[in-house]
């Protein structure tokens, strides 16, 4: 894997909210770099470098050099981050330093190809179970993405997590009968809608008695807590 992205960092010597405000007037965001039995490192970044990566074809499997002014260049992956839930702006993000040379863990996004004939022939539908597997390999064989060919699928068969075609010293994480994609039959989503609605109904209804009963008992303490006063 050839690395062709650098993102620039400088070190960051405080920390607390007043800071992080400070960081996003100037368009930066906090970051924390870590691992490699290395001491951690506080930094700075531009959340637009890490979103433009976070939104490329790799995500967060993207392995790029982190260059930190005066302190030191790596290859690094990002591995959590946060996002202001109304505006969608980055407000950090975790790092971690990688040794190109070590095997690691990482999940990759798993797409479906074709149209089942379970669906075509059969009136079926393809319910997609799981979107990613998990797979151990070195950094330079982590793939963009795997893709399950789904054209055979018949009404109750599936493709599954062994399904999945590793290459290379890629070894398979995710439980080998983790369900990725079957075809279903219409009538059986449609049945299960119902019943989920009905438990829930019952559940609501036998939780308010309580809710209301233990409303009583509070404003039963307030009488007798001011009975007590006067």
């Amino acid at each position: 894997m050839s690395i062709s992205i650098t993102i620039s960092a400088e070190p960051r010597e405080t920390r607390g909210k007043n800071e992080a405000r400070r960081l996003r007037v100037r368009q930066l965001v906090p970051a924390v770099v870590y691992g490699a039995h290395k001491a951690s490192l506080a930094v700075t970044v531009s959340p637009k470098e890490v979103l433009r990566i976070l939104r490329s074809k790799t995500g967060h499997n993207t392995i790029f050099n982190l260059d930190v002014t005066g302190v030191e260049a790596m290859p690094v992956m990002i591995v959590d981050w946060q996002k202001d839930p109304i505006k969608g702006n980055l407000l950090h993000a975790d790092l971690k330093r990688i040794d190109l040379t070590q095997r690691l863990i990482v999940k990759v996004p798993v797409y479906t190809e074709g149209e089942a004939r379970g669906v075509k022939e059969q009136d079926g539908l393809l319910e997609l179970i799981t979107r990613e597997v998990e797979i151990e390999c070195l950094p330079e064989e982590i793939p963009e993405r795997f893709t399950l060919e789904v054209t055979e699928l018949m009404m109750g068969q599936s493709k599954r997590a062994s399904d999945v075609a590793l290459t290379g010293s890629m070894k398979l994480i995710s439980n080998p009968e983790s369900v990725i994609a079957h075809v279903v039959a219409m009538r059986a989503i449609e049945e299960v809608a119902p019943a989920e609605v009905a438990a829930e109904t019952t559940e609501a209804a036998s939780a308010e008695p309580e809710v209301i009963k233990k409303g009583k008992k509070e404003e039963e303490g307030e009488v007798e807590e001011k009975g007590k006063k006067k």
